[in-house]
């Protein structure tokens, strides 16, 4: 077995150790999420907290690790008789991105269900992660309603398997932990919400501080086992403090001068619904616990608050997370209730510390949206980044767009642009299953085993069904699609008003995606080229970033642009070939530079036609003489051209016409 690195050998990230340690006493503070970049510990960290959990005791035998002192009544493997049982480590399951419901949740073995009656069920990894951690890294890469599941699992404690008719439930209560990169993309709110605490990690701009990193990562990988020993007692004495802060917690008095600064802040912060609330108060009771106290006192309703407040603030995943720190100690002054030591005890050091505000000094440098801003140039106006090009200008206010969707039915990711065969949706007919059975089409089942019964030796009630007769249901859903931004910024689209609405309608489109589930990907073209803004990804922040800091100006190179485009989708067809892409062209139809601009730009077109690709063309011409070149060049391409009060105001669900009809 793998020594893990020792948890109290973490350098810095005091947030991130601080919510996993909270989670470990008070598990009913709902779990952590760790939003961060590549290479800040972590995952390391994550994997080191299972080594301090206290050991569990489970009935012999139980695949769903019963506790002996008060077993699970309806547990599959039950009923168990109260009494001694076995310990063994919490363990740590690890949930896949891959995976599929069955191994999250368990599978029924439906012929055995169908043809004998019984419940044969095999557990899935909530089984497994019962009474330990089940940690999801990449949690914002997981198909949506793999979340939706393990969330659900999470707030009710408990796991249910439906398959026709026949129901398996077992206890499922684990602290659940969940990392993601922010640049890959973004958890929806709601989902979001169902996370009890977030923490920001970034590394540490420290050079004394990330040497030490290095020093420790380098003396670990040299020697595991050895490395560990030196921290045992580190460890040994973590592991001691969760203990008996997990034995104080139920003796700390949650007054109510500290319920009213808790209800305060998330009426001041303007926070969705309750659950935030009940969340801060678990968080704060956990704090004052692991300090060592029996009373809550302001600083731990602080604490909580900036664990516990920052995600659920977003409206929109352009949003950045956040608190405004400065109004939240105006709040707690405000509402400071009678309950506040003036002069609290700090309790005893550790790792994380107590309450309180987190060391200044290992707060996480820099700014996260620095990288997106261009270099500043006089007056603090963005400098132009090129000969001819204007400064960016920002988007104007973004609307509702209406539905661009995909001809045809796919079989793409989960999502909900275009129609697919999808494992959820509605039933539309019924196959031989390829594999395992997931989705039983009962009456085709049936139907199918009817006409060999007396053959078969049926003589009682029963229907005799062998594997023959299953059938699979097909079932009817909408995917995720590729949707392709490639934006004119040539000199034709610089008016700074006109770009103002064309970025507006991309955001809109990009906020589109993102409640679509949609990867986006971003090519510009001015001047002499294109580029490759944003390649592939699920971040449509990020592409609302780069969207934010493009110039304007120059010729318009409508060839290379599409040309640049049809090989980002090349190259993401060999990569995620599944996914159907939809191509936006934002461009006013214009093209010039080089010789035959114009045809060169037909011929590029006729690709994607050629290809079967979905194309819509955003027609951002102005003024009152139009030359319906974005009409022409939507021809081309064998798709259909908007104008962009079009977008705004109409319905265009489906005029992204067949390409395959088109071309017939």
């Amino acid at each position: 077995m793998t020594t893990p690195f020792p948890f109290t050998a973490v350098v810095g990230q005091d947030d991130l150790r601080l919510a996993l340690l909270l989670n470990a006493v008070s598990p009913a503070v709902g779990g952590v999420l760790v939003r961060g970049e590549k290479g800040t510990a972590k995952s390391t960290a994550v994997r080191a907290l299972s080594a301090l959990l206290p050991e569990v005791s489970v009935v012999a035998g139980c695949r769903f690790s019963c506790d002996p002192a008060a077993p699970d009544p309806g547990c599959p493997d039950g009923p168990h008789e109260a009494g001694t049982g076995a310990s063994r480590p919490s363990r740590m399951v690890e949930l896949p991105v891959g995976a599929s419901e069955d191994r999250l949740v368990g599978a029924l073995d439906i012929e055995r269900a169908l043809a004998e009656g019984v419940k044969a069920f095999e557990p899935g990894l909530l089984a497994d992660a019962h009474r330990g951690i089940l940690y999801v890294d990449e949690v914002n890469l997981l198909h949506d309603h793999l979340v939706d599941l393990l969330l659900d699992a999470a707030a009710m404690g408990a796991s249910y398997v439906e398959r026709e008719g026949v129901s398996v439930r077992h206890a499922s209560k684990f602290l659940l932990v969940g990392t993601m990169n922010p640049e890959e993309g973004e958890l929806r709110p709601q989902l979001l919400d169902r996370f009890g605490l977030t923490v920001e990690v970034a590394a540490s701009r420290e050079p004394d501080q990330r040497v030490e990193v290095v020093r420790r990562r380098l003396a670990y990988d040299d020697d595991p086992a050895g490395f560990a020993a030196g921290w045992a007692d580190e460890e040994a004495a973590v592991r001691q403090r969760i203990v008996a802060a997990r034995e104080l917690l139920p003796s700390v008095r949650l007054g109510d001068g500290a319920l009213r600064q808790i209800a305060a802040t998330c009426a001041a912060f303007e926070v969705d619904g309750m659950r935030a609330d009940i969340v801060m108060a678990r968080t704060a009771v956990a704090l004052a616990a692991w300090a060592g106290r029996t009373d809550v006192l302001a600083e731990d309703v602080r604490q909580a608050a900036l664990l516990a407040l920052p995600h659920r603030r977003r409206r929109n995943p352009f949003d950045a997370p956040g608190l405004d720190e400065d109004k939240l100690d105006e709040t707690l002054e405000e509402f400071g209730g009678p309950d506040d030591d003036p002069d609290p005890d700090p309790g005893p050091d550790g790792p994380g510390g107590g309450g309180g505000q987190p060391d200044p000094d290992d707060a996480p440098q820099g700014d996260g949206d620095t990288a997106a801003r261009p270099e500043a140039g006089e007056n603090g106006q963005p400098r132009p980044s090129g000969a001819g090009e204007q400064s960016p200008v920002r988007a104007s206010e973004p609307f509702r767009a209406k539905v661009l969707s995909v001809p045809g039915i796919g079989e793409g990711a989960a999502g909900r642009r275009s129609r697919a065969r999808t494992e959820h949706g509605r039933t539309t007919g019924a196959r031989r299953p390829k594999g395992a059975l997931t989705k039983l089409h009962l009456a085709a089942t049936v139907q199918a085993a009817a006409p060999h019964q007396r053959a078969r030796g049926r003589s009682g009630p029963g229907l005799v069904v062998r594997r023959d007769d299953l059938r699979q249901a097909t079932r009817e859903g909408r995917e995720g699609n590729l949707v392709l931004f490639v934006v004119d910024a040539s000199g034709s689209m610089a008016a700074r008003q006109r770009m103002s609405a064309v970025k507006g309608a991309v955001l809109s489109l990009l906020l589109d995606a993102y409640q679509r589930r949609d990867k986006v990907g971003l090519v510009t073209f001015r001047g002499s080229a294109a580029e490759v803004a944003l390649p592939p990804t699920s971040s449509v922040d990020a592409a609302a970033a780069r969207l934010e800091t493009l110039p304007t100006g120059g010729r318009t190179p409508l060839a290379a642009g599409l040309l640049r485009a049809h090989e980002v989708l090349r190259v993401e067809r060999l990569r995620d070939p599944a996914r159907r892409p939809l191509v936006v062209l934002v461009t006013d139809g214009r093209a010039t530079g080089g010789p035959e601009p114009v045809a060169l730009a037909g011929r590029a077109a006729r690709l994607f036609a050629a290809d079967g690709v979905a194309s819509v063309v955003v027609d951002c011409e102005s003024g009152p003489v139009r030359l319906g070149l974005a009409g022409q060049l939507a021809g081309e391409l064998g798709g259909t051209a908007v104008t962009l009060d079009e977008l705004r105001a109409d319905s265009i669900a489906g005029l992204v016409k067949d390409v395959q009809r088109r071309a017939a």
